[in-house]
């Protein structure tokens, strides 16, 4: 009400359909190049190149979950496109992403609802600086597991097709180019959404290492690799705005985030999850949710 030109930012973002066709093009060459280097130079690039890839196309459908790049009224071109995007990741994502992301912007750290949120066991067991360092190193099983254990939903029609689309996409690549080609697809994945720096967005978004503040933002150079998705207190407020503008947000309506709490560094947010003794998968806001739930 205060900003009524924050409606004009509400657009799509036609920008980001070049730029995955291109990380996409990027990806292919990597496959290509990879296949005939020895082994140890494989698992090389699939850390310093592909991890960072792969990190941010994950980044790039979650910018496509939201109709970023098609805009609301041509919903389907957004989930065809987001199974394109999923591709050079090796592992069916995009649909079921999609899915259980807009319940995590609907009912933010609902108890049995927002899979986001750890499992009692994760925060039971990962507890020491080794155990939380080795749960931030296993983060993308936990991610993909932990759906299943706190609120399975029955497979649809588009997660069938996202599922052979990509098994289709993995057998040519291996037929095209062999087995280091995968390795790398799928190795660049794993680690990428592991032990990476990119990765202390996972925990900088919503872990509470100030009481009382369950959202913060990073306004850091590693922006430029993840579509902004540090600004989370942005993106939350304003969802259906892409994350290229979501800096134009912060600068409109500056009395309402410059003086919230923030992140300079991803890096040392993970650090300060392994090391600090108060701070674990516990660390989040949980809410018992009334009335009526809806989900996609």
């Amino acid at each position: 009400a205060k900003h009524p030109e924050i409606k004009a930012l509400m657009k799509p973002d036609y920008n980001l359909i070049w730029v995955v066709v291109l990380m996409v093009l990027a990806q292919l060459t990597a496959f290509y190049l990879v296949k005939d280097l020895d082994w140890k130079w494989v698992v090389f690039w699939s850390y310093v190149f592909g991890s960072c890839i792969s990190h941010s196309m994950t980044l790039a459908i979650h910018e496509i979950s939201h109709n970023s790049a098609f805009g609301n009224s041509k919903a389907m071109w957004n989930r065809w496109f987001g199974i394109f995007a999923n591709l050079p990741l090796g592992l069916p994502y995009s649909i079921s992403f999609k899915r259980y992301h807009m319940d995590h912007h609907r009912y933010l750290g609902g108890d049995g609802i927002d899979v986001d949120i750890p499992t009692n066991f994760e925060g039971w067991f990962f507890c020491t600086p080794f155990r939380k360092f080795m749960w931030i190193v296993l983060q993308p099983f936990f991610y993909a597991i932990r759906p299943l254990c706190i609120n399975p939903k029955p497979i649809t029609r588009l997660e069938i097709i996202n599922l052979l689309a990509q098994l289709s996409f993995d057998v040519m690549i291996y037929y095209l180019w062999g087995v280091k080609s995968i390795f790398y697809m799928l190795a660049g994945s794993v680690l990428g959404l592991g032990l990476h720096p990119i990765s202390g967005h996972f925990i900088a978004e919503h872990y509470m290492f100030l009481k009382g503040h369950e959202t913060y933002s990073y306004y850091g150079p590693l922006n430029l690799l993840t579509f902004n998705v540090g600004y989370h207190n942005e993106h939350h407020d304003f969802p259906n705005i892409p994350g290229k503008s979501l800096p134009l947000v912060k600068k409109i309506a500056a009395e309402y985030y410059d003086n919230l709490p923030q992140y300079n560094s991803w890096i040392k947010v993970l650090y300060d999850f392994v090391m600090d003794d108060t701070i674990s998968p516990y660390s989040r806001m949980k809410r018992q949710l009334k009335g009526e739930v809806k989900q996609d």
